[in-house]
């Protein structure tokens, strides 16, 4: 299994942030790090040879400068410029490394949604799990939350949730979701009280399945597990404005329903409370 956390590398101030997450992992936890950049938008044009060289020479500074702040981490940090598409670069470095790490300019909730598409087209491909660290100062914050359908993806990103928080002395918090039947918008729907219940114990049930094998591989770790009924990524996002990370499946379709479908974890991404792992 690879030892190496790629970092994506770009202009952007929330790279320093991603970064300084990587190598302080990579320091607890024996592992090396590789800040990739990578030159995009040439076609082949005539004369882009320059250009490219010039774009090239720049991004090596910028890793090198990266590096140098790190230099007295104690973490072995490697650099690596390529041409192409930066998609493409993240998704096919990820078959080698046991994560990626990309950085956010989301700055909270009053900036709006994260910009960009990069950061939601690498997690949706990459071969392992996507870390994005927004450009928040995130203080300090304790506890992973993680998110919980009952589905095969789930069961990953409860092992990784539970790994990170045994690994930190904190709390792992998990959380099944389940939303009431949906409703045109105007028409009164009122939720009788044994749907509500029978949608709670559900959501209990698929908890404790899913958290059995947690139990007795880390006997020591704080669960707090908890059935919420509400909308997915907002109650997510919601429990990770005290967490030091969140962690989220992609693509999963478990007993709980419309948690973890994709889009979730998408939705998530664009409103970011904390450091975000998604986990296919």
């Amino acid at each position: 299994m690879s030892d190496t956390i790629v970092v994506g590398v770009a202009k952007e101030p929330a790279t320093r942030r991603a970064a300084g997450w990587a190598v302080a992992r990579a320091a607890a936890r024996g592992e090396q790090v590789e800040l990739l950049g990578v030159v995009g938008g040439a076609v082949g044009a005539v004369g882009e040879g320059e250009l490219v060289a010039a774009a090239m020479a720049a991004t090596q500074e910028m890793l090198d400068a990266e590096a140098h702040r790190h230099s007295e981490s104690g973490v072995a940090i490697r650099t690596r410029v390529e041409v192409g598409d930066p998609v493409a670069a993240l998704v096919d470095a990820s078959k080698d490394a046991v994560l990626i790490v990309l950085g956010s300019d989301y700055r909270g909730p009053e900036s709006g949604p994260a910009r960009g598409s990069r950061g939601i087209r690498i997690v949706a491909d990459a071969a392992c799990p996507v870390v994005v660290v927004p450009d928040l100062e995130l203080g300090d914050r304790r506890g992973v939350v993680v998110g919980v359908d009952g589905s095969p993806v789930s069961a990953g990103a409860i092992a990784f949730a539970a790994a990170e928080a045994a690994r930190a002395g904190e709390p792992l918090i998990a959380v099944a979701v389940w939303s009431p039947i949906a409703s045109p918008r105007h028409a009164p729907l009122v939720i009788p009280e044994d749907y509500r219940s029978g949608m709670n114990l559900v959501a209990h049930e698929t908890l404790d399945e899913a958290l059995a094998e947690v139990r007795l591989q880390h006997p020591g770790l704080v669960i707090d597990d908890r059935a919420v009924e509400g909308y997915p990524s907002a109650v997510i996002n919601q429990l990770a404005t005290d967490a030091r990370l969140a962690v989220v499946g992609s693509r999963g379709r478990g007993p709980v329903r419309r948690f973890l479908l994709g889009s979730i974890s998408h939705e998530v991404l664009q409103r970011l409370a904390t450091v975000t792992a998604v986990v296919r």
